[in-house]
């Protein structure tokens, strides 16, 4: 990271506010549902209300505070955070952990369908309170789509203003539940462990509370991916002010639902204890700010995801989408097609749960896989740090434990709506192995030859003055990892195809690296004004702007005395006019003449149908469309059989 990086990153008042704005949105408006979610339709009675607090205080102890702002920051990949780059720390140990990637990444990007609508329905549907009859639905989806067609600005101006509100927010959390626990203090009982160990094991069915006490820590797994938005130190200090607050707040609610002991929580006036503790006068601003709180939560989720499908594209896990950088500043990133499918899942999530009490059995089972599949990439870095394996086996069973009792616990959620986030999930695992799948049978398959027994070939071509012309320079992306080779392909392309006459030709190849911002390039003249070899060396969080790259390498060439970019044609030469570049992109597609095992064809067609909606390779590299020469050319995995065919005349 460049030392701006790094001074955004230290300990400082805005660093810490600008952590309030950015990382806490989901987790911070998980009062405005866990503990609805906790009571439900039972009576309500002190080991509940006691047993469920204590669960949310030991949990946001554990899992929050110990697994991931003690230990998982430490996972930091450059200053970058979240599963990816955790995965691009830890890949080279074993190859399988591609496995845990996957479905960790799905099932974050299912999380952030489900988190906007609970979180936006939650704060909305406290107008109920003052407005029994108003229709909430269409509201929740009006401030949904205006949050989604804001996102092509970008969220630079917003942005600013995020910190302060959510500072009042949780401010305000923390003073109304200081106000409720005040008119009945027994509620700090529930610090004591033993509460929380009474209702898992002793009351009827407390085991299963589990599913809504986790949603107190489901915003743990973006605060990871955030990291590099502020920096370590401001979010662990900034995460005790929140948890503080936390505390405070579902310590009031449960302090307000004993007043109300033995009764239904569905038969008082407010069914929401979040907004039973607020003072009456005070009501219609607090669903304001819920409401404010609430979108901020969803632009954190909705940002996540952007961040989370770029990173998934540069490991071969995703489609190449069309990515745009709508400001300047680092990271910020906005990505069409996935802004449109997030709209269009929330939509169809609030369409179909249309309260927020029935989202709640789809949120929280996909995240439960993310942070198993977080523990697991995280034990596989405390080994490469050399952590004791004694410690490492101790953090396994410790998280394995209590994840997988809040993954069973989820389950039950399955058949009233938690299928829908897992449906969601399955299919963007799909997505993500077909993809790396194809990448690497491609990868496996395709066949290089040296290209330095073309070099003599290349030089004739050029000096070749019977065959026209076709560029003075002529650029083509290679994936051939080593300086030496190149795809047949090309060496087809070139002499076969329509031989293509240039003063230089120039190979480019792009070395995606597991450094998150990483921008280097180094250079090899394989003939000494015919034939040049560029490797660009970027970060996974790069945008790969070949061609603005590719100018600048030449610039640099050029000033060093390396290359002579002047036309060859006498009369321009003597102009010093510089010569036209065109760059020839090969775009494969599925030969029929394969013979394929049936699975790597399913996997080969499924790619090649995925593909025909994705921006193409000249468009992804970010070459000018006006000298793009995109070339189809046949992807012949394995050969057909042989046939003998018998003549007869």
């Amino acid at each position: 990271m460049n030392n701006n990086s790094h001074a955004a990153h230290r300990v400082s008042g805005a660093g810490l506010l600008i952590a309030l704005g950015i990382i806490y949105g989901d987790i911070g408006t998980s009062p405005l549902y866990v503990m609805k979610a906790i009571i439900g339709a039972t009576p309500i009675n002190s080991t509940l209300v006691y047993g469920g607090i204590s669960c949310v205080i030991w949990t946001l102890t554990l899992q929050t505070t110990i697994k991931y702002v003690v230990l998982t920051l430490q996972a930091d990949n450059k200053g970058e955070g979240g599963i990816f780059s955790l995965y691009a720390l830890v890949r080279r140990h074993a190859k399988w952990l591609t496995v845990p990637a996957i479905i960790g990444g799905s099932a974050l990007l299912a999380d952030g369908i489900i988190t906007p609508p609970i979180s936006v329905s939650s704060a909305v549907e406290g107008l109920e309170i003052l407005y029994p009859h108003i229709p909430t639905v269409p509201i929740v989806i009006c401030i949904l789509t205006v949050l989604f067609l804001m996102q092509s600005f970008g969220t630079q101006i917003v942005g600013k203003a995020f910190g302060p509100v959510m500072f009042l927010w949780f401010t305000m959390l923390a003073a109304l539940g200081v106000m409720s626990v005040v008119a009945h203090p027994e509620v700090l009982k529930a610090f004591n462990p033993y509460y929380a160990y009474n209702l898992l094991v002793n009351y009827p069915g407390g085991f299963w509370l589990l599913g809504a006490v986790f949603l107190c820590t489901t915003g743990a797994e973006a605060l990871y991916s955030d990291l590099g938005h502020c920096g370590r130190g401001n979010i662990r200090i900034s995460w005790a002010f929140v948890k503080t607050c936390l505390l405070l707040n579902y310590l009031g609610q449960g302090a307000w639902l004993m007043q109300y002991e033995g009764k239904y929580l569905t038969s008082l006036s407010a069914t929401n204890p979040f907004y039973g503790i607020m003072p009456e006068w005070f009501l219609i601003f607090g669903i304001i700010i819920a409401t404010i709180a609430a979108v901020i939560a969803s632009q954190a989720l909705i940002t996540g995801s952007f961040t989370l499908i770029g990173e998934a594209i540069r490991l071969n896990m995703w489609p190449k989408v069309r990515l745009i950088y709508p400001t300047n500043v680092k990271g910020q990133l906005y990505v069409p097609s996935i802004n449109w499918l997030l709209l269009f899942g929330c939509i169809s999530v609030v369409l179909y749960f249309k309260k927020s009490e029935n989202m709640e059995a789809a949120y929280g089972l996909a995240i439960t896989m993310t942070m198993l599949m977080t523990t697991t990439l995280l034990c596989y870095y405390l080994i490469a740090k050399r952590v004791a394996k004694i410690w490492v086996f101790l953090f396994l069973l410790v998280y394995l434990t209590i994840e997988g009792s809040f993954l069973v616990a989820n389950l039950i959620k399955f058949p009233h709506g938690g299928w829908v986030s897992l449906a969601i999930g399955f299919l963007l695992i799909s997505i993500m192995y077909i993809w790396l799948r194809a990448y690497y049978i491609k990868r496996r398959l395709t066949e290089y030859v040296k290209l330095t027994d073309y070099v003599p070939m290349l030089r004739e071509l050029s000096e070749d003055e019977s065959i026209p012309k076709y560029s003075t320079h002529l650029v083509f992306m290679t994936s051939a990892e080593r300086s030496t080779e190149i795809e047949s392909k090309i060496i087809y392309s070139i002499f076969q195809k329509r031989p293509k006459r240039a003063d230089i030709y120039w190979f480019i190849h792009v070395n995606t690296v597991d450094e998150p911002y990483t921008m280097e390039y180094k250079v090899k003249v394989l003939a000494s004004q015919d034939v040049v070899r560029i490797d660009f060396n970027l970060g996974f969080r790069v945008e790969q702007r070949i061609n603005l790259f590719f100018r600048k390498v030449v610039e640099d060439l050029v000033n060093n005395g390396e290359v002579d970019i002047t036309s060859r044609y006498s009369s321009l030469n003597k102009q010093n006019v510089i010569g036209d570049f065109r760059f020839v992109v090969l775009e494969k597609f599925l030969s029929y003449e394969n013979d394929l095992p049936f699975w790597e064809n399913t996997i080969m067609q499924s790619y090649f149908n995925i593909k025909q909606y994705t921006a193409s390779e000249g468009k992804w590299f970010g070459l000018d469309t006006s000298s793009v020469k995109v070339e189809k050319v046949p992807l012949i995995i394995k050969p057909a059989r042989e046939m003998e065919l018998k003549r007869i005349g």
